[in-house]
């Protein structure tokens, strides 16, 4: 791999990059990732500026390496634990500082990867029943007595079998050797790199990395297979270029990289962190496709549904009614401003659809790195109260679980 010059930066932070750094390929590449909201590229009269947005990863470009480090929500020693967190996949023992790398994020999921599939090496791969026709000096398995006839013309000096063994060379493994090749792509670390290619030449690869994902969303997880569950998470984020199906949208970037949006990282996290805070107190969320969304009709259109990131079912007190509590993911710094008139719009509107209270309630919970905190805002109108806004600044500091439990306190 040709030494390629680092380029250094936070999220929503821009770097000036000199005119030679970038080739005529770089420059599409880039504006290709600048029309899926992952970075900016501007033209200035001394060259170009590079931009990032709530995005952090790796962009592996012909003569510079941009690495992304995530700079306001989630410090980077604790991404890899929320990362983790968000996928429902157990937190990997690499989880470790941001900082031990050049590669930054991009890095920690190759080593992830790999301490899985050194896992799994050593439990020994899974294998299966394989079909294969092939030419043999011998009989093995059945002869196919069809191309014998048509092909050898009855010689018996090579024989047309057709066998049913059991090999490795199947898709649960075939998914982590193409993972296995782009994690080495996007590593500049030579002793991670050595390792990754010792580990990959044990696993079958599948010809592109786009028949790798299609395989993945076939995968039903069983007894027999239920141990490459994580193993596949991680494949399936470097295999993505950062989209996981159901958490992010995966990007299809052009240039190689690994790039991780921030926002859908966040809802992720509170979808999980306020199910899961609500369940011991007797509350659920409410599935997104059980009709109760707010629908638009009457416009020029199709009608128009919206729903917030959560919704919470929770049980009134000594009765045995219950409320719905809409919950809304903001990947914002509402620990140092104010939130905005369109967020309280659209937060009042949850609430009023969600409940028949008098006064109706909803959530936005922030990342808020240092301590937790609440506030609550109270809108009232010419005629009273118009709803109430809680707004919840969860530690990112802490462990997913400890921020668990201070949720479930909170809306106890």
């Amino acid at each position: 791999m040709p030494d390629r010059t680092p380029v250094q930066l936070g999220e929503y932070e821009s770097v000036p990059l000199e005119p030679d750094q970038l080739t005529p390929r770089d420059v599409d590449r880039l504006h290709a990732l600048q029309a899926r909201g992952c970075l900016a590229l501007t033209r200035e009269r001394t060259g170009w500026r590079l931009k990032a947005d709530a995005t952090v990863g790796v962009v592996v470009l012909d003569r510079v390496r941009v690495v992304i480090a995530p700079k306001f929500a989630i410090p980077g020693e604790q991404l890899m634990s929320w990362l983790a967190y968000a996928l429902g996949t157990p937190v990997p023992a690499t989880a470790r500082r941001w900082a031990t790398g050049p590669d930054g994020y991009a890095g920690l999921v190759a080593a992830v990867l790999l301490e899985e599939c050194e896992r799994l090496l050593r439990e020994g791969l899974r294998r299966d029943y394989v079909r294969r026709r092939s030419v043999e000096p011998v009989l093995r398995g059945r002869l196919d007595v069809a191309a014998q006839a048509t092909r050898r013309y009855g010689q018996l000096d090579q024989l047309h079998v057709r066998t049913f063994d059991r090999e490795a060379d199947i898709w649960d493994n075939r998914v982590l050797g193409s993972a296995l090749k782009v994690a080495l792509t996007l590593t500049a670390n030579p002793d991670l790199a050595r390792a990754l290619h010792g580990v990959a030449g044990a696993f079958p690869q599948a010809p592109t990395p786009a028949a790798a994902l299609r395989a993945l969303d076939r995968t039903h997880y069983t007894r027999l297979n239920a141990r490459y569950r994580p193993a596949h998470t991680w494949a399936r984020l470097l295999l993505s270029g950062g989209g996981v199906t159901d958490l992010l949208a995966e990007h299809g970037a052009t240039a190689d990289g690994l790039l991780l949006a921030m926002p859908p990282l966040w809802e992720a996290v509170v979808r999980r962190l306020g199910t899961e805070a609500v369940g011991p107190h007797g509350g659920h969320a409410v599935p997104g496709g059980s009709g109760v969304g707010i629908t638009v009709r009457g416009d020029l259109g199709n009608a128009s549904t919206f729903r917030p990131d959560l919704l919470l079912s929770l049980p009134e007190h000594d009765t045995a009614q219950r409320t719905l509590l809409p919950v809304d993911a903001k990947y914002k710094r509402y620990d140092r401003h104010g939130v905005s008139a369109a967020d309280v719009h659209q937060l009042l509107t949850y609430g009023s659809g969600s409940s028949s209270a008098d006064a109706p309630t909803a959530v936005i919970a922030h990342p808020q790195p240092g301590s937790h905190a609440q506030r609550s805002l109270k809108v009232r109108g010419p005629k009273g109260l118009l709803g109430v806004i809680r707004v919840l600044g969860v530690n990112t500091r802490t462990t997913p679980e400890q921020a668990m439990a201070w949720i479930g306190s909170v809306l106890r």
